[in-house]
């Protein structure tokens, strides 16, 4: 449990097994995410001209910061050379593009010195992903945009894979987030009051794990992983992308990770593609999937 495999050569199905044990899988940099990094440096660029997107921080005030990256990440987001260059990425590693579906890629970033750290660059604090209404067939995909130092990219914590932590996963439904929360992101500098899933108790963080990885570098990884963004004492803000993917059969058949921890409600299902064709997934799964906020908040355990 906890291993990474470098350039494993398996099929997709082994990966997906193995991801659902806890293992963390590294690839070397593909054609497409290469061609997906470069657009978001050409994206970067532009944005924050005349300075380094990675050095801007020390150049502009945080609010001036803020508001670039609010329309630099959805500008990305929507770019259509995204919804090509994903589908390529799961072809050169051996996905089928009829049973795989995605998310829209993200471009993430993580500033140094606590430059900002809310909002629309949020360092997370541990969490799983599952906690936020992800299924547990979810797969994490993390590629570094500019090179990574172990200062600025994300650690995991092994330790939690197999032993739960109390925490407020039950207060967070996906609908609710979508309709309030995800539209304030870029108002959110100093303190950030959206209400997010978080531990409950005092954790340990270490051991940890760190990959650094070249750029266009692919990480995969469940999305019942306990990681957290590591304070960056880099002095280079991190630019990275990431995005979601789920099996369908994996979907129907409610495989995936263990769920050792998770009480939150409702399903970001609704948010995926499929690779081949750009079709949503099948609306009785992700009704099957869109259960309700608790009356109560459920016994987590501790």
């Amino acid at each position: 449990m906890n291993s990474i495999f470098y350039d494993a050569k398996v099929s997709d199905e082994e990966r997906r097994q193995g991801l659902y044990d806890g293992q963390l899988y590294v690839y070397s940099p593909r054609p497409a995410s290469i061609e997906l990094c470069a657009l978001a440096r050409e994206l970067a660029k532009a944005a924050f001209a005349p300075h380094d997107p990675v050095l801007a921080q020390f150049h502009i005030p945080v609010e001036e910061f803020a508001a670039i990256l609010s329309d630099l990440k959805p500008r990305f987001i929507h770019h259509p050379e995204c919804k090509r260059l994903l589908p390529q990425i799961f072809t050169e590693l051996g996905c089928s593009l009829e049973k795989t579906y995605f998310d829209v890629p993200r471009l993430r970033t993580s500033t140094s010195d606590n430059f900002l750290t809310t909002g629309i660059s949020y360092a997370f604090h541990p969490h799983r992903d599952t906690w936020y209404s992800a299924p547990q067939c979810q797969l994490n995909w993390w590629i570094p945009v500019f090179d990574v130092v172990p200062e600025n990219v994300m650690a995991f914590h092994p330790h939690y894979w197999t032993h739960p932590v109390r925490n407020t996963s039950s207060v967070y439904n996906y609908a609710e987030w979508n309709r309030v929360s995800r539209y304030i992101a870029s108002q959110q500098i100093g303190k950030d009051t959206r209400i997010q899933p978080k531990p409950q108790e005092a954790m340990e963080l270490d051991p940890q794990i760190r990959v650094v990885l070249p750029v266009g570098g692919i990480l995969i990884f469940s999305g019942a992983q306990m990681h957290s963004t590591v304070p960056n004492t880099s002095g280079k803000t991190r630019f990275s992308i990431d995005f979601r993917t789920i099996n369908l059969d994996d979907a129907h058949s409610r495989s995936g990770a263990p769920n050792v921890d998770s009480a939150c409600s409702g399903t970001s299902l609704g948010d995926f593609l499929k690779a081949a064709d750009l079709a949503k997934v099948p609306a009785e799964l992700v009704a099957a999937y869109d259960t309700l906020p608790a009356q109560s908040d459920p016994a987590v355990p501790a």
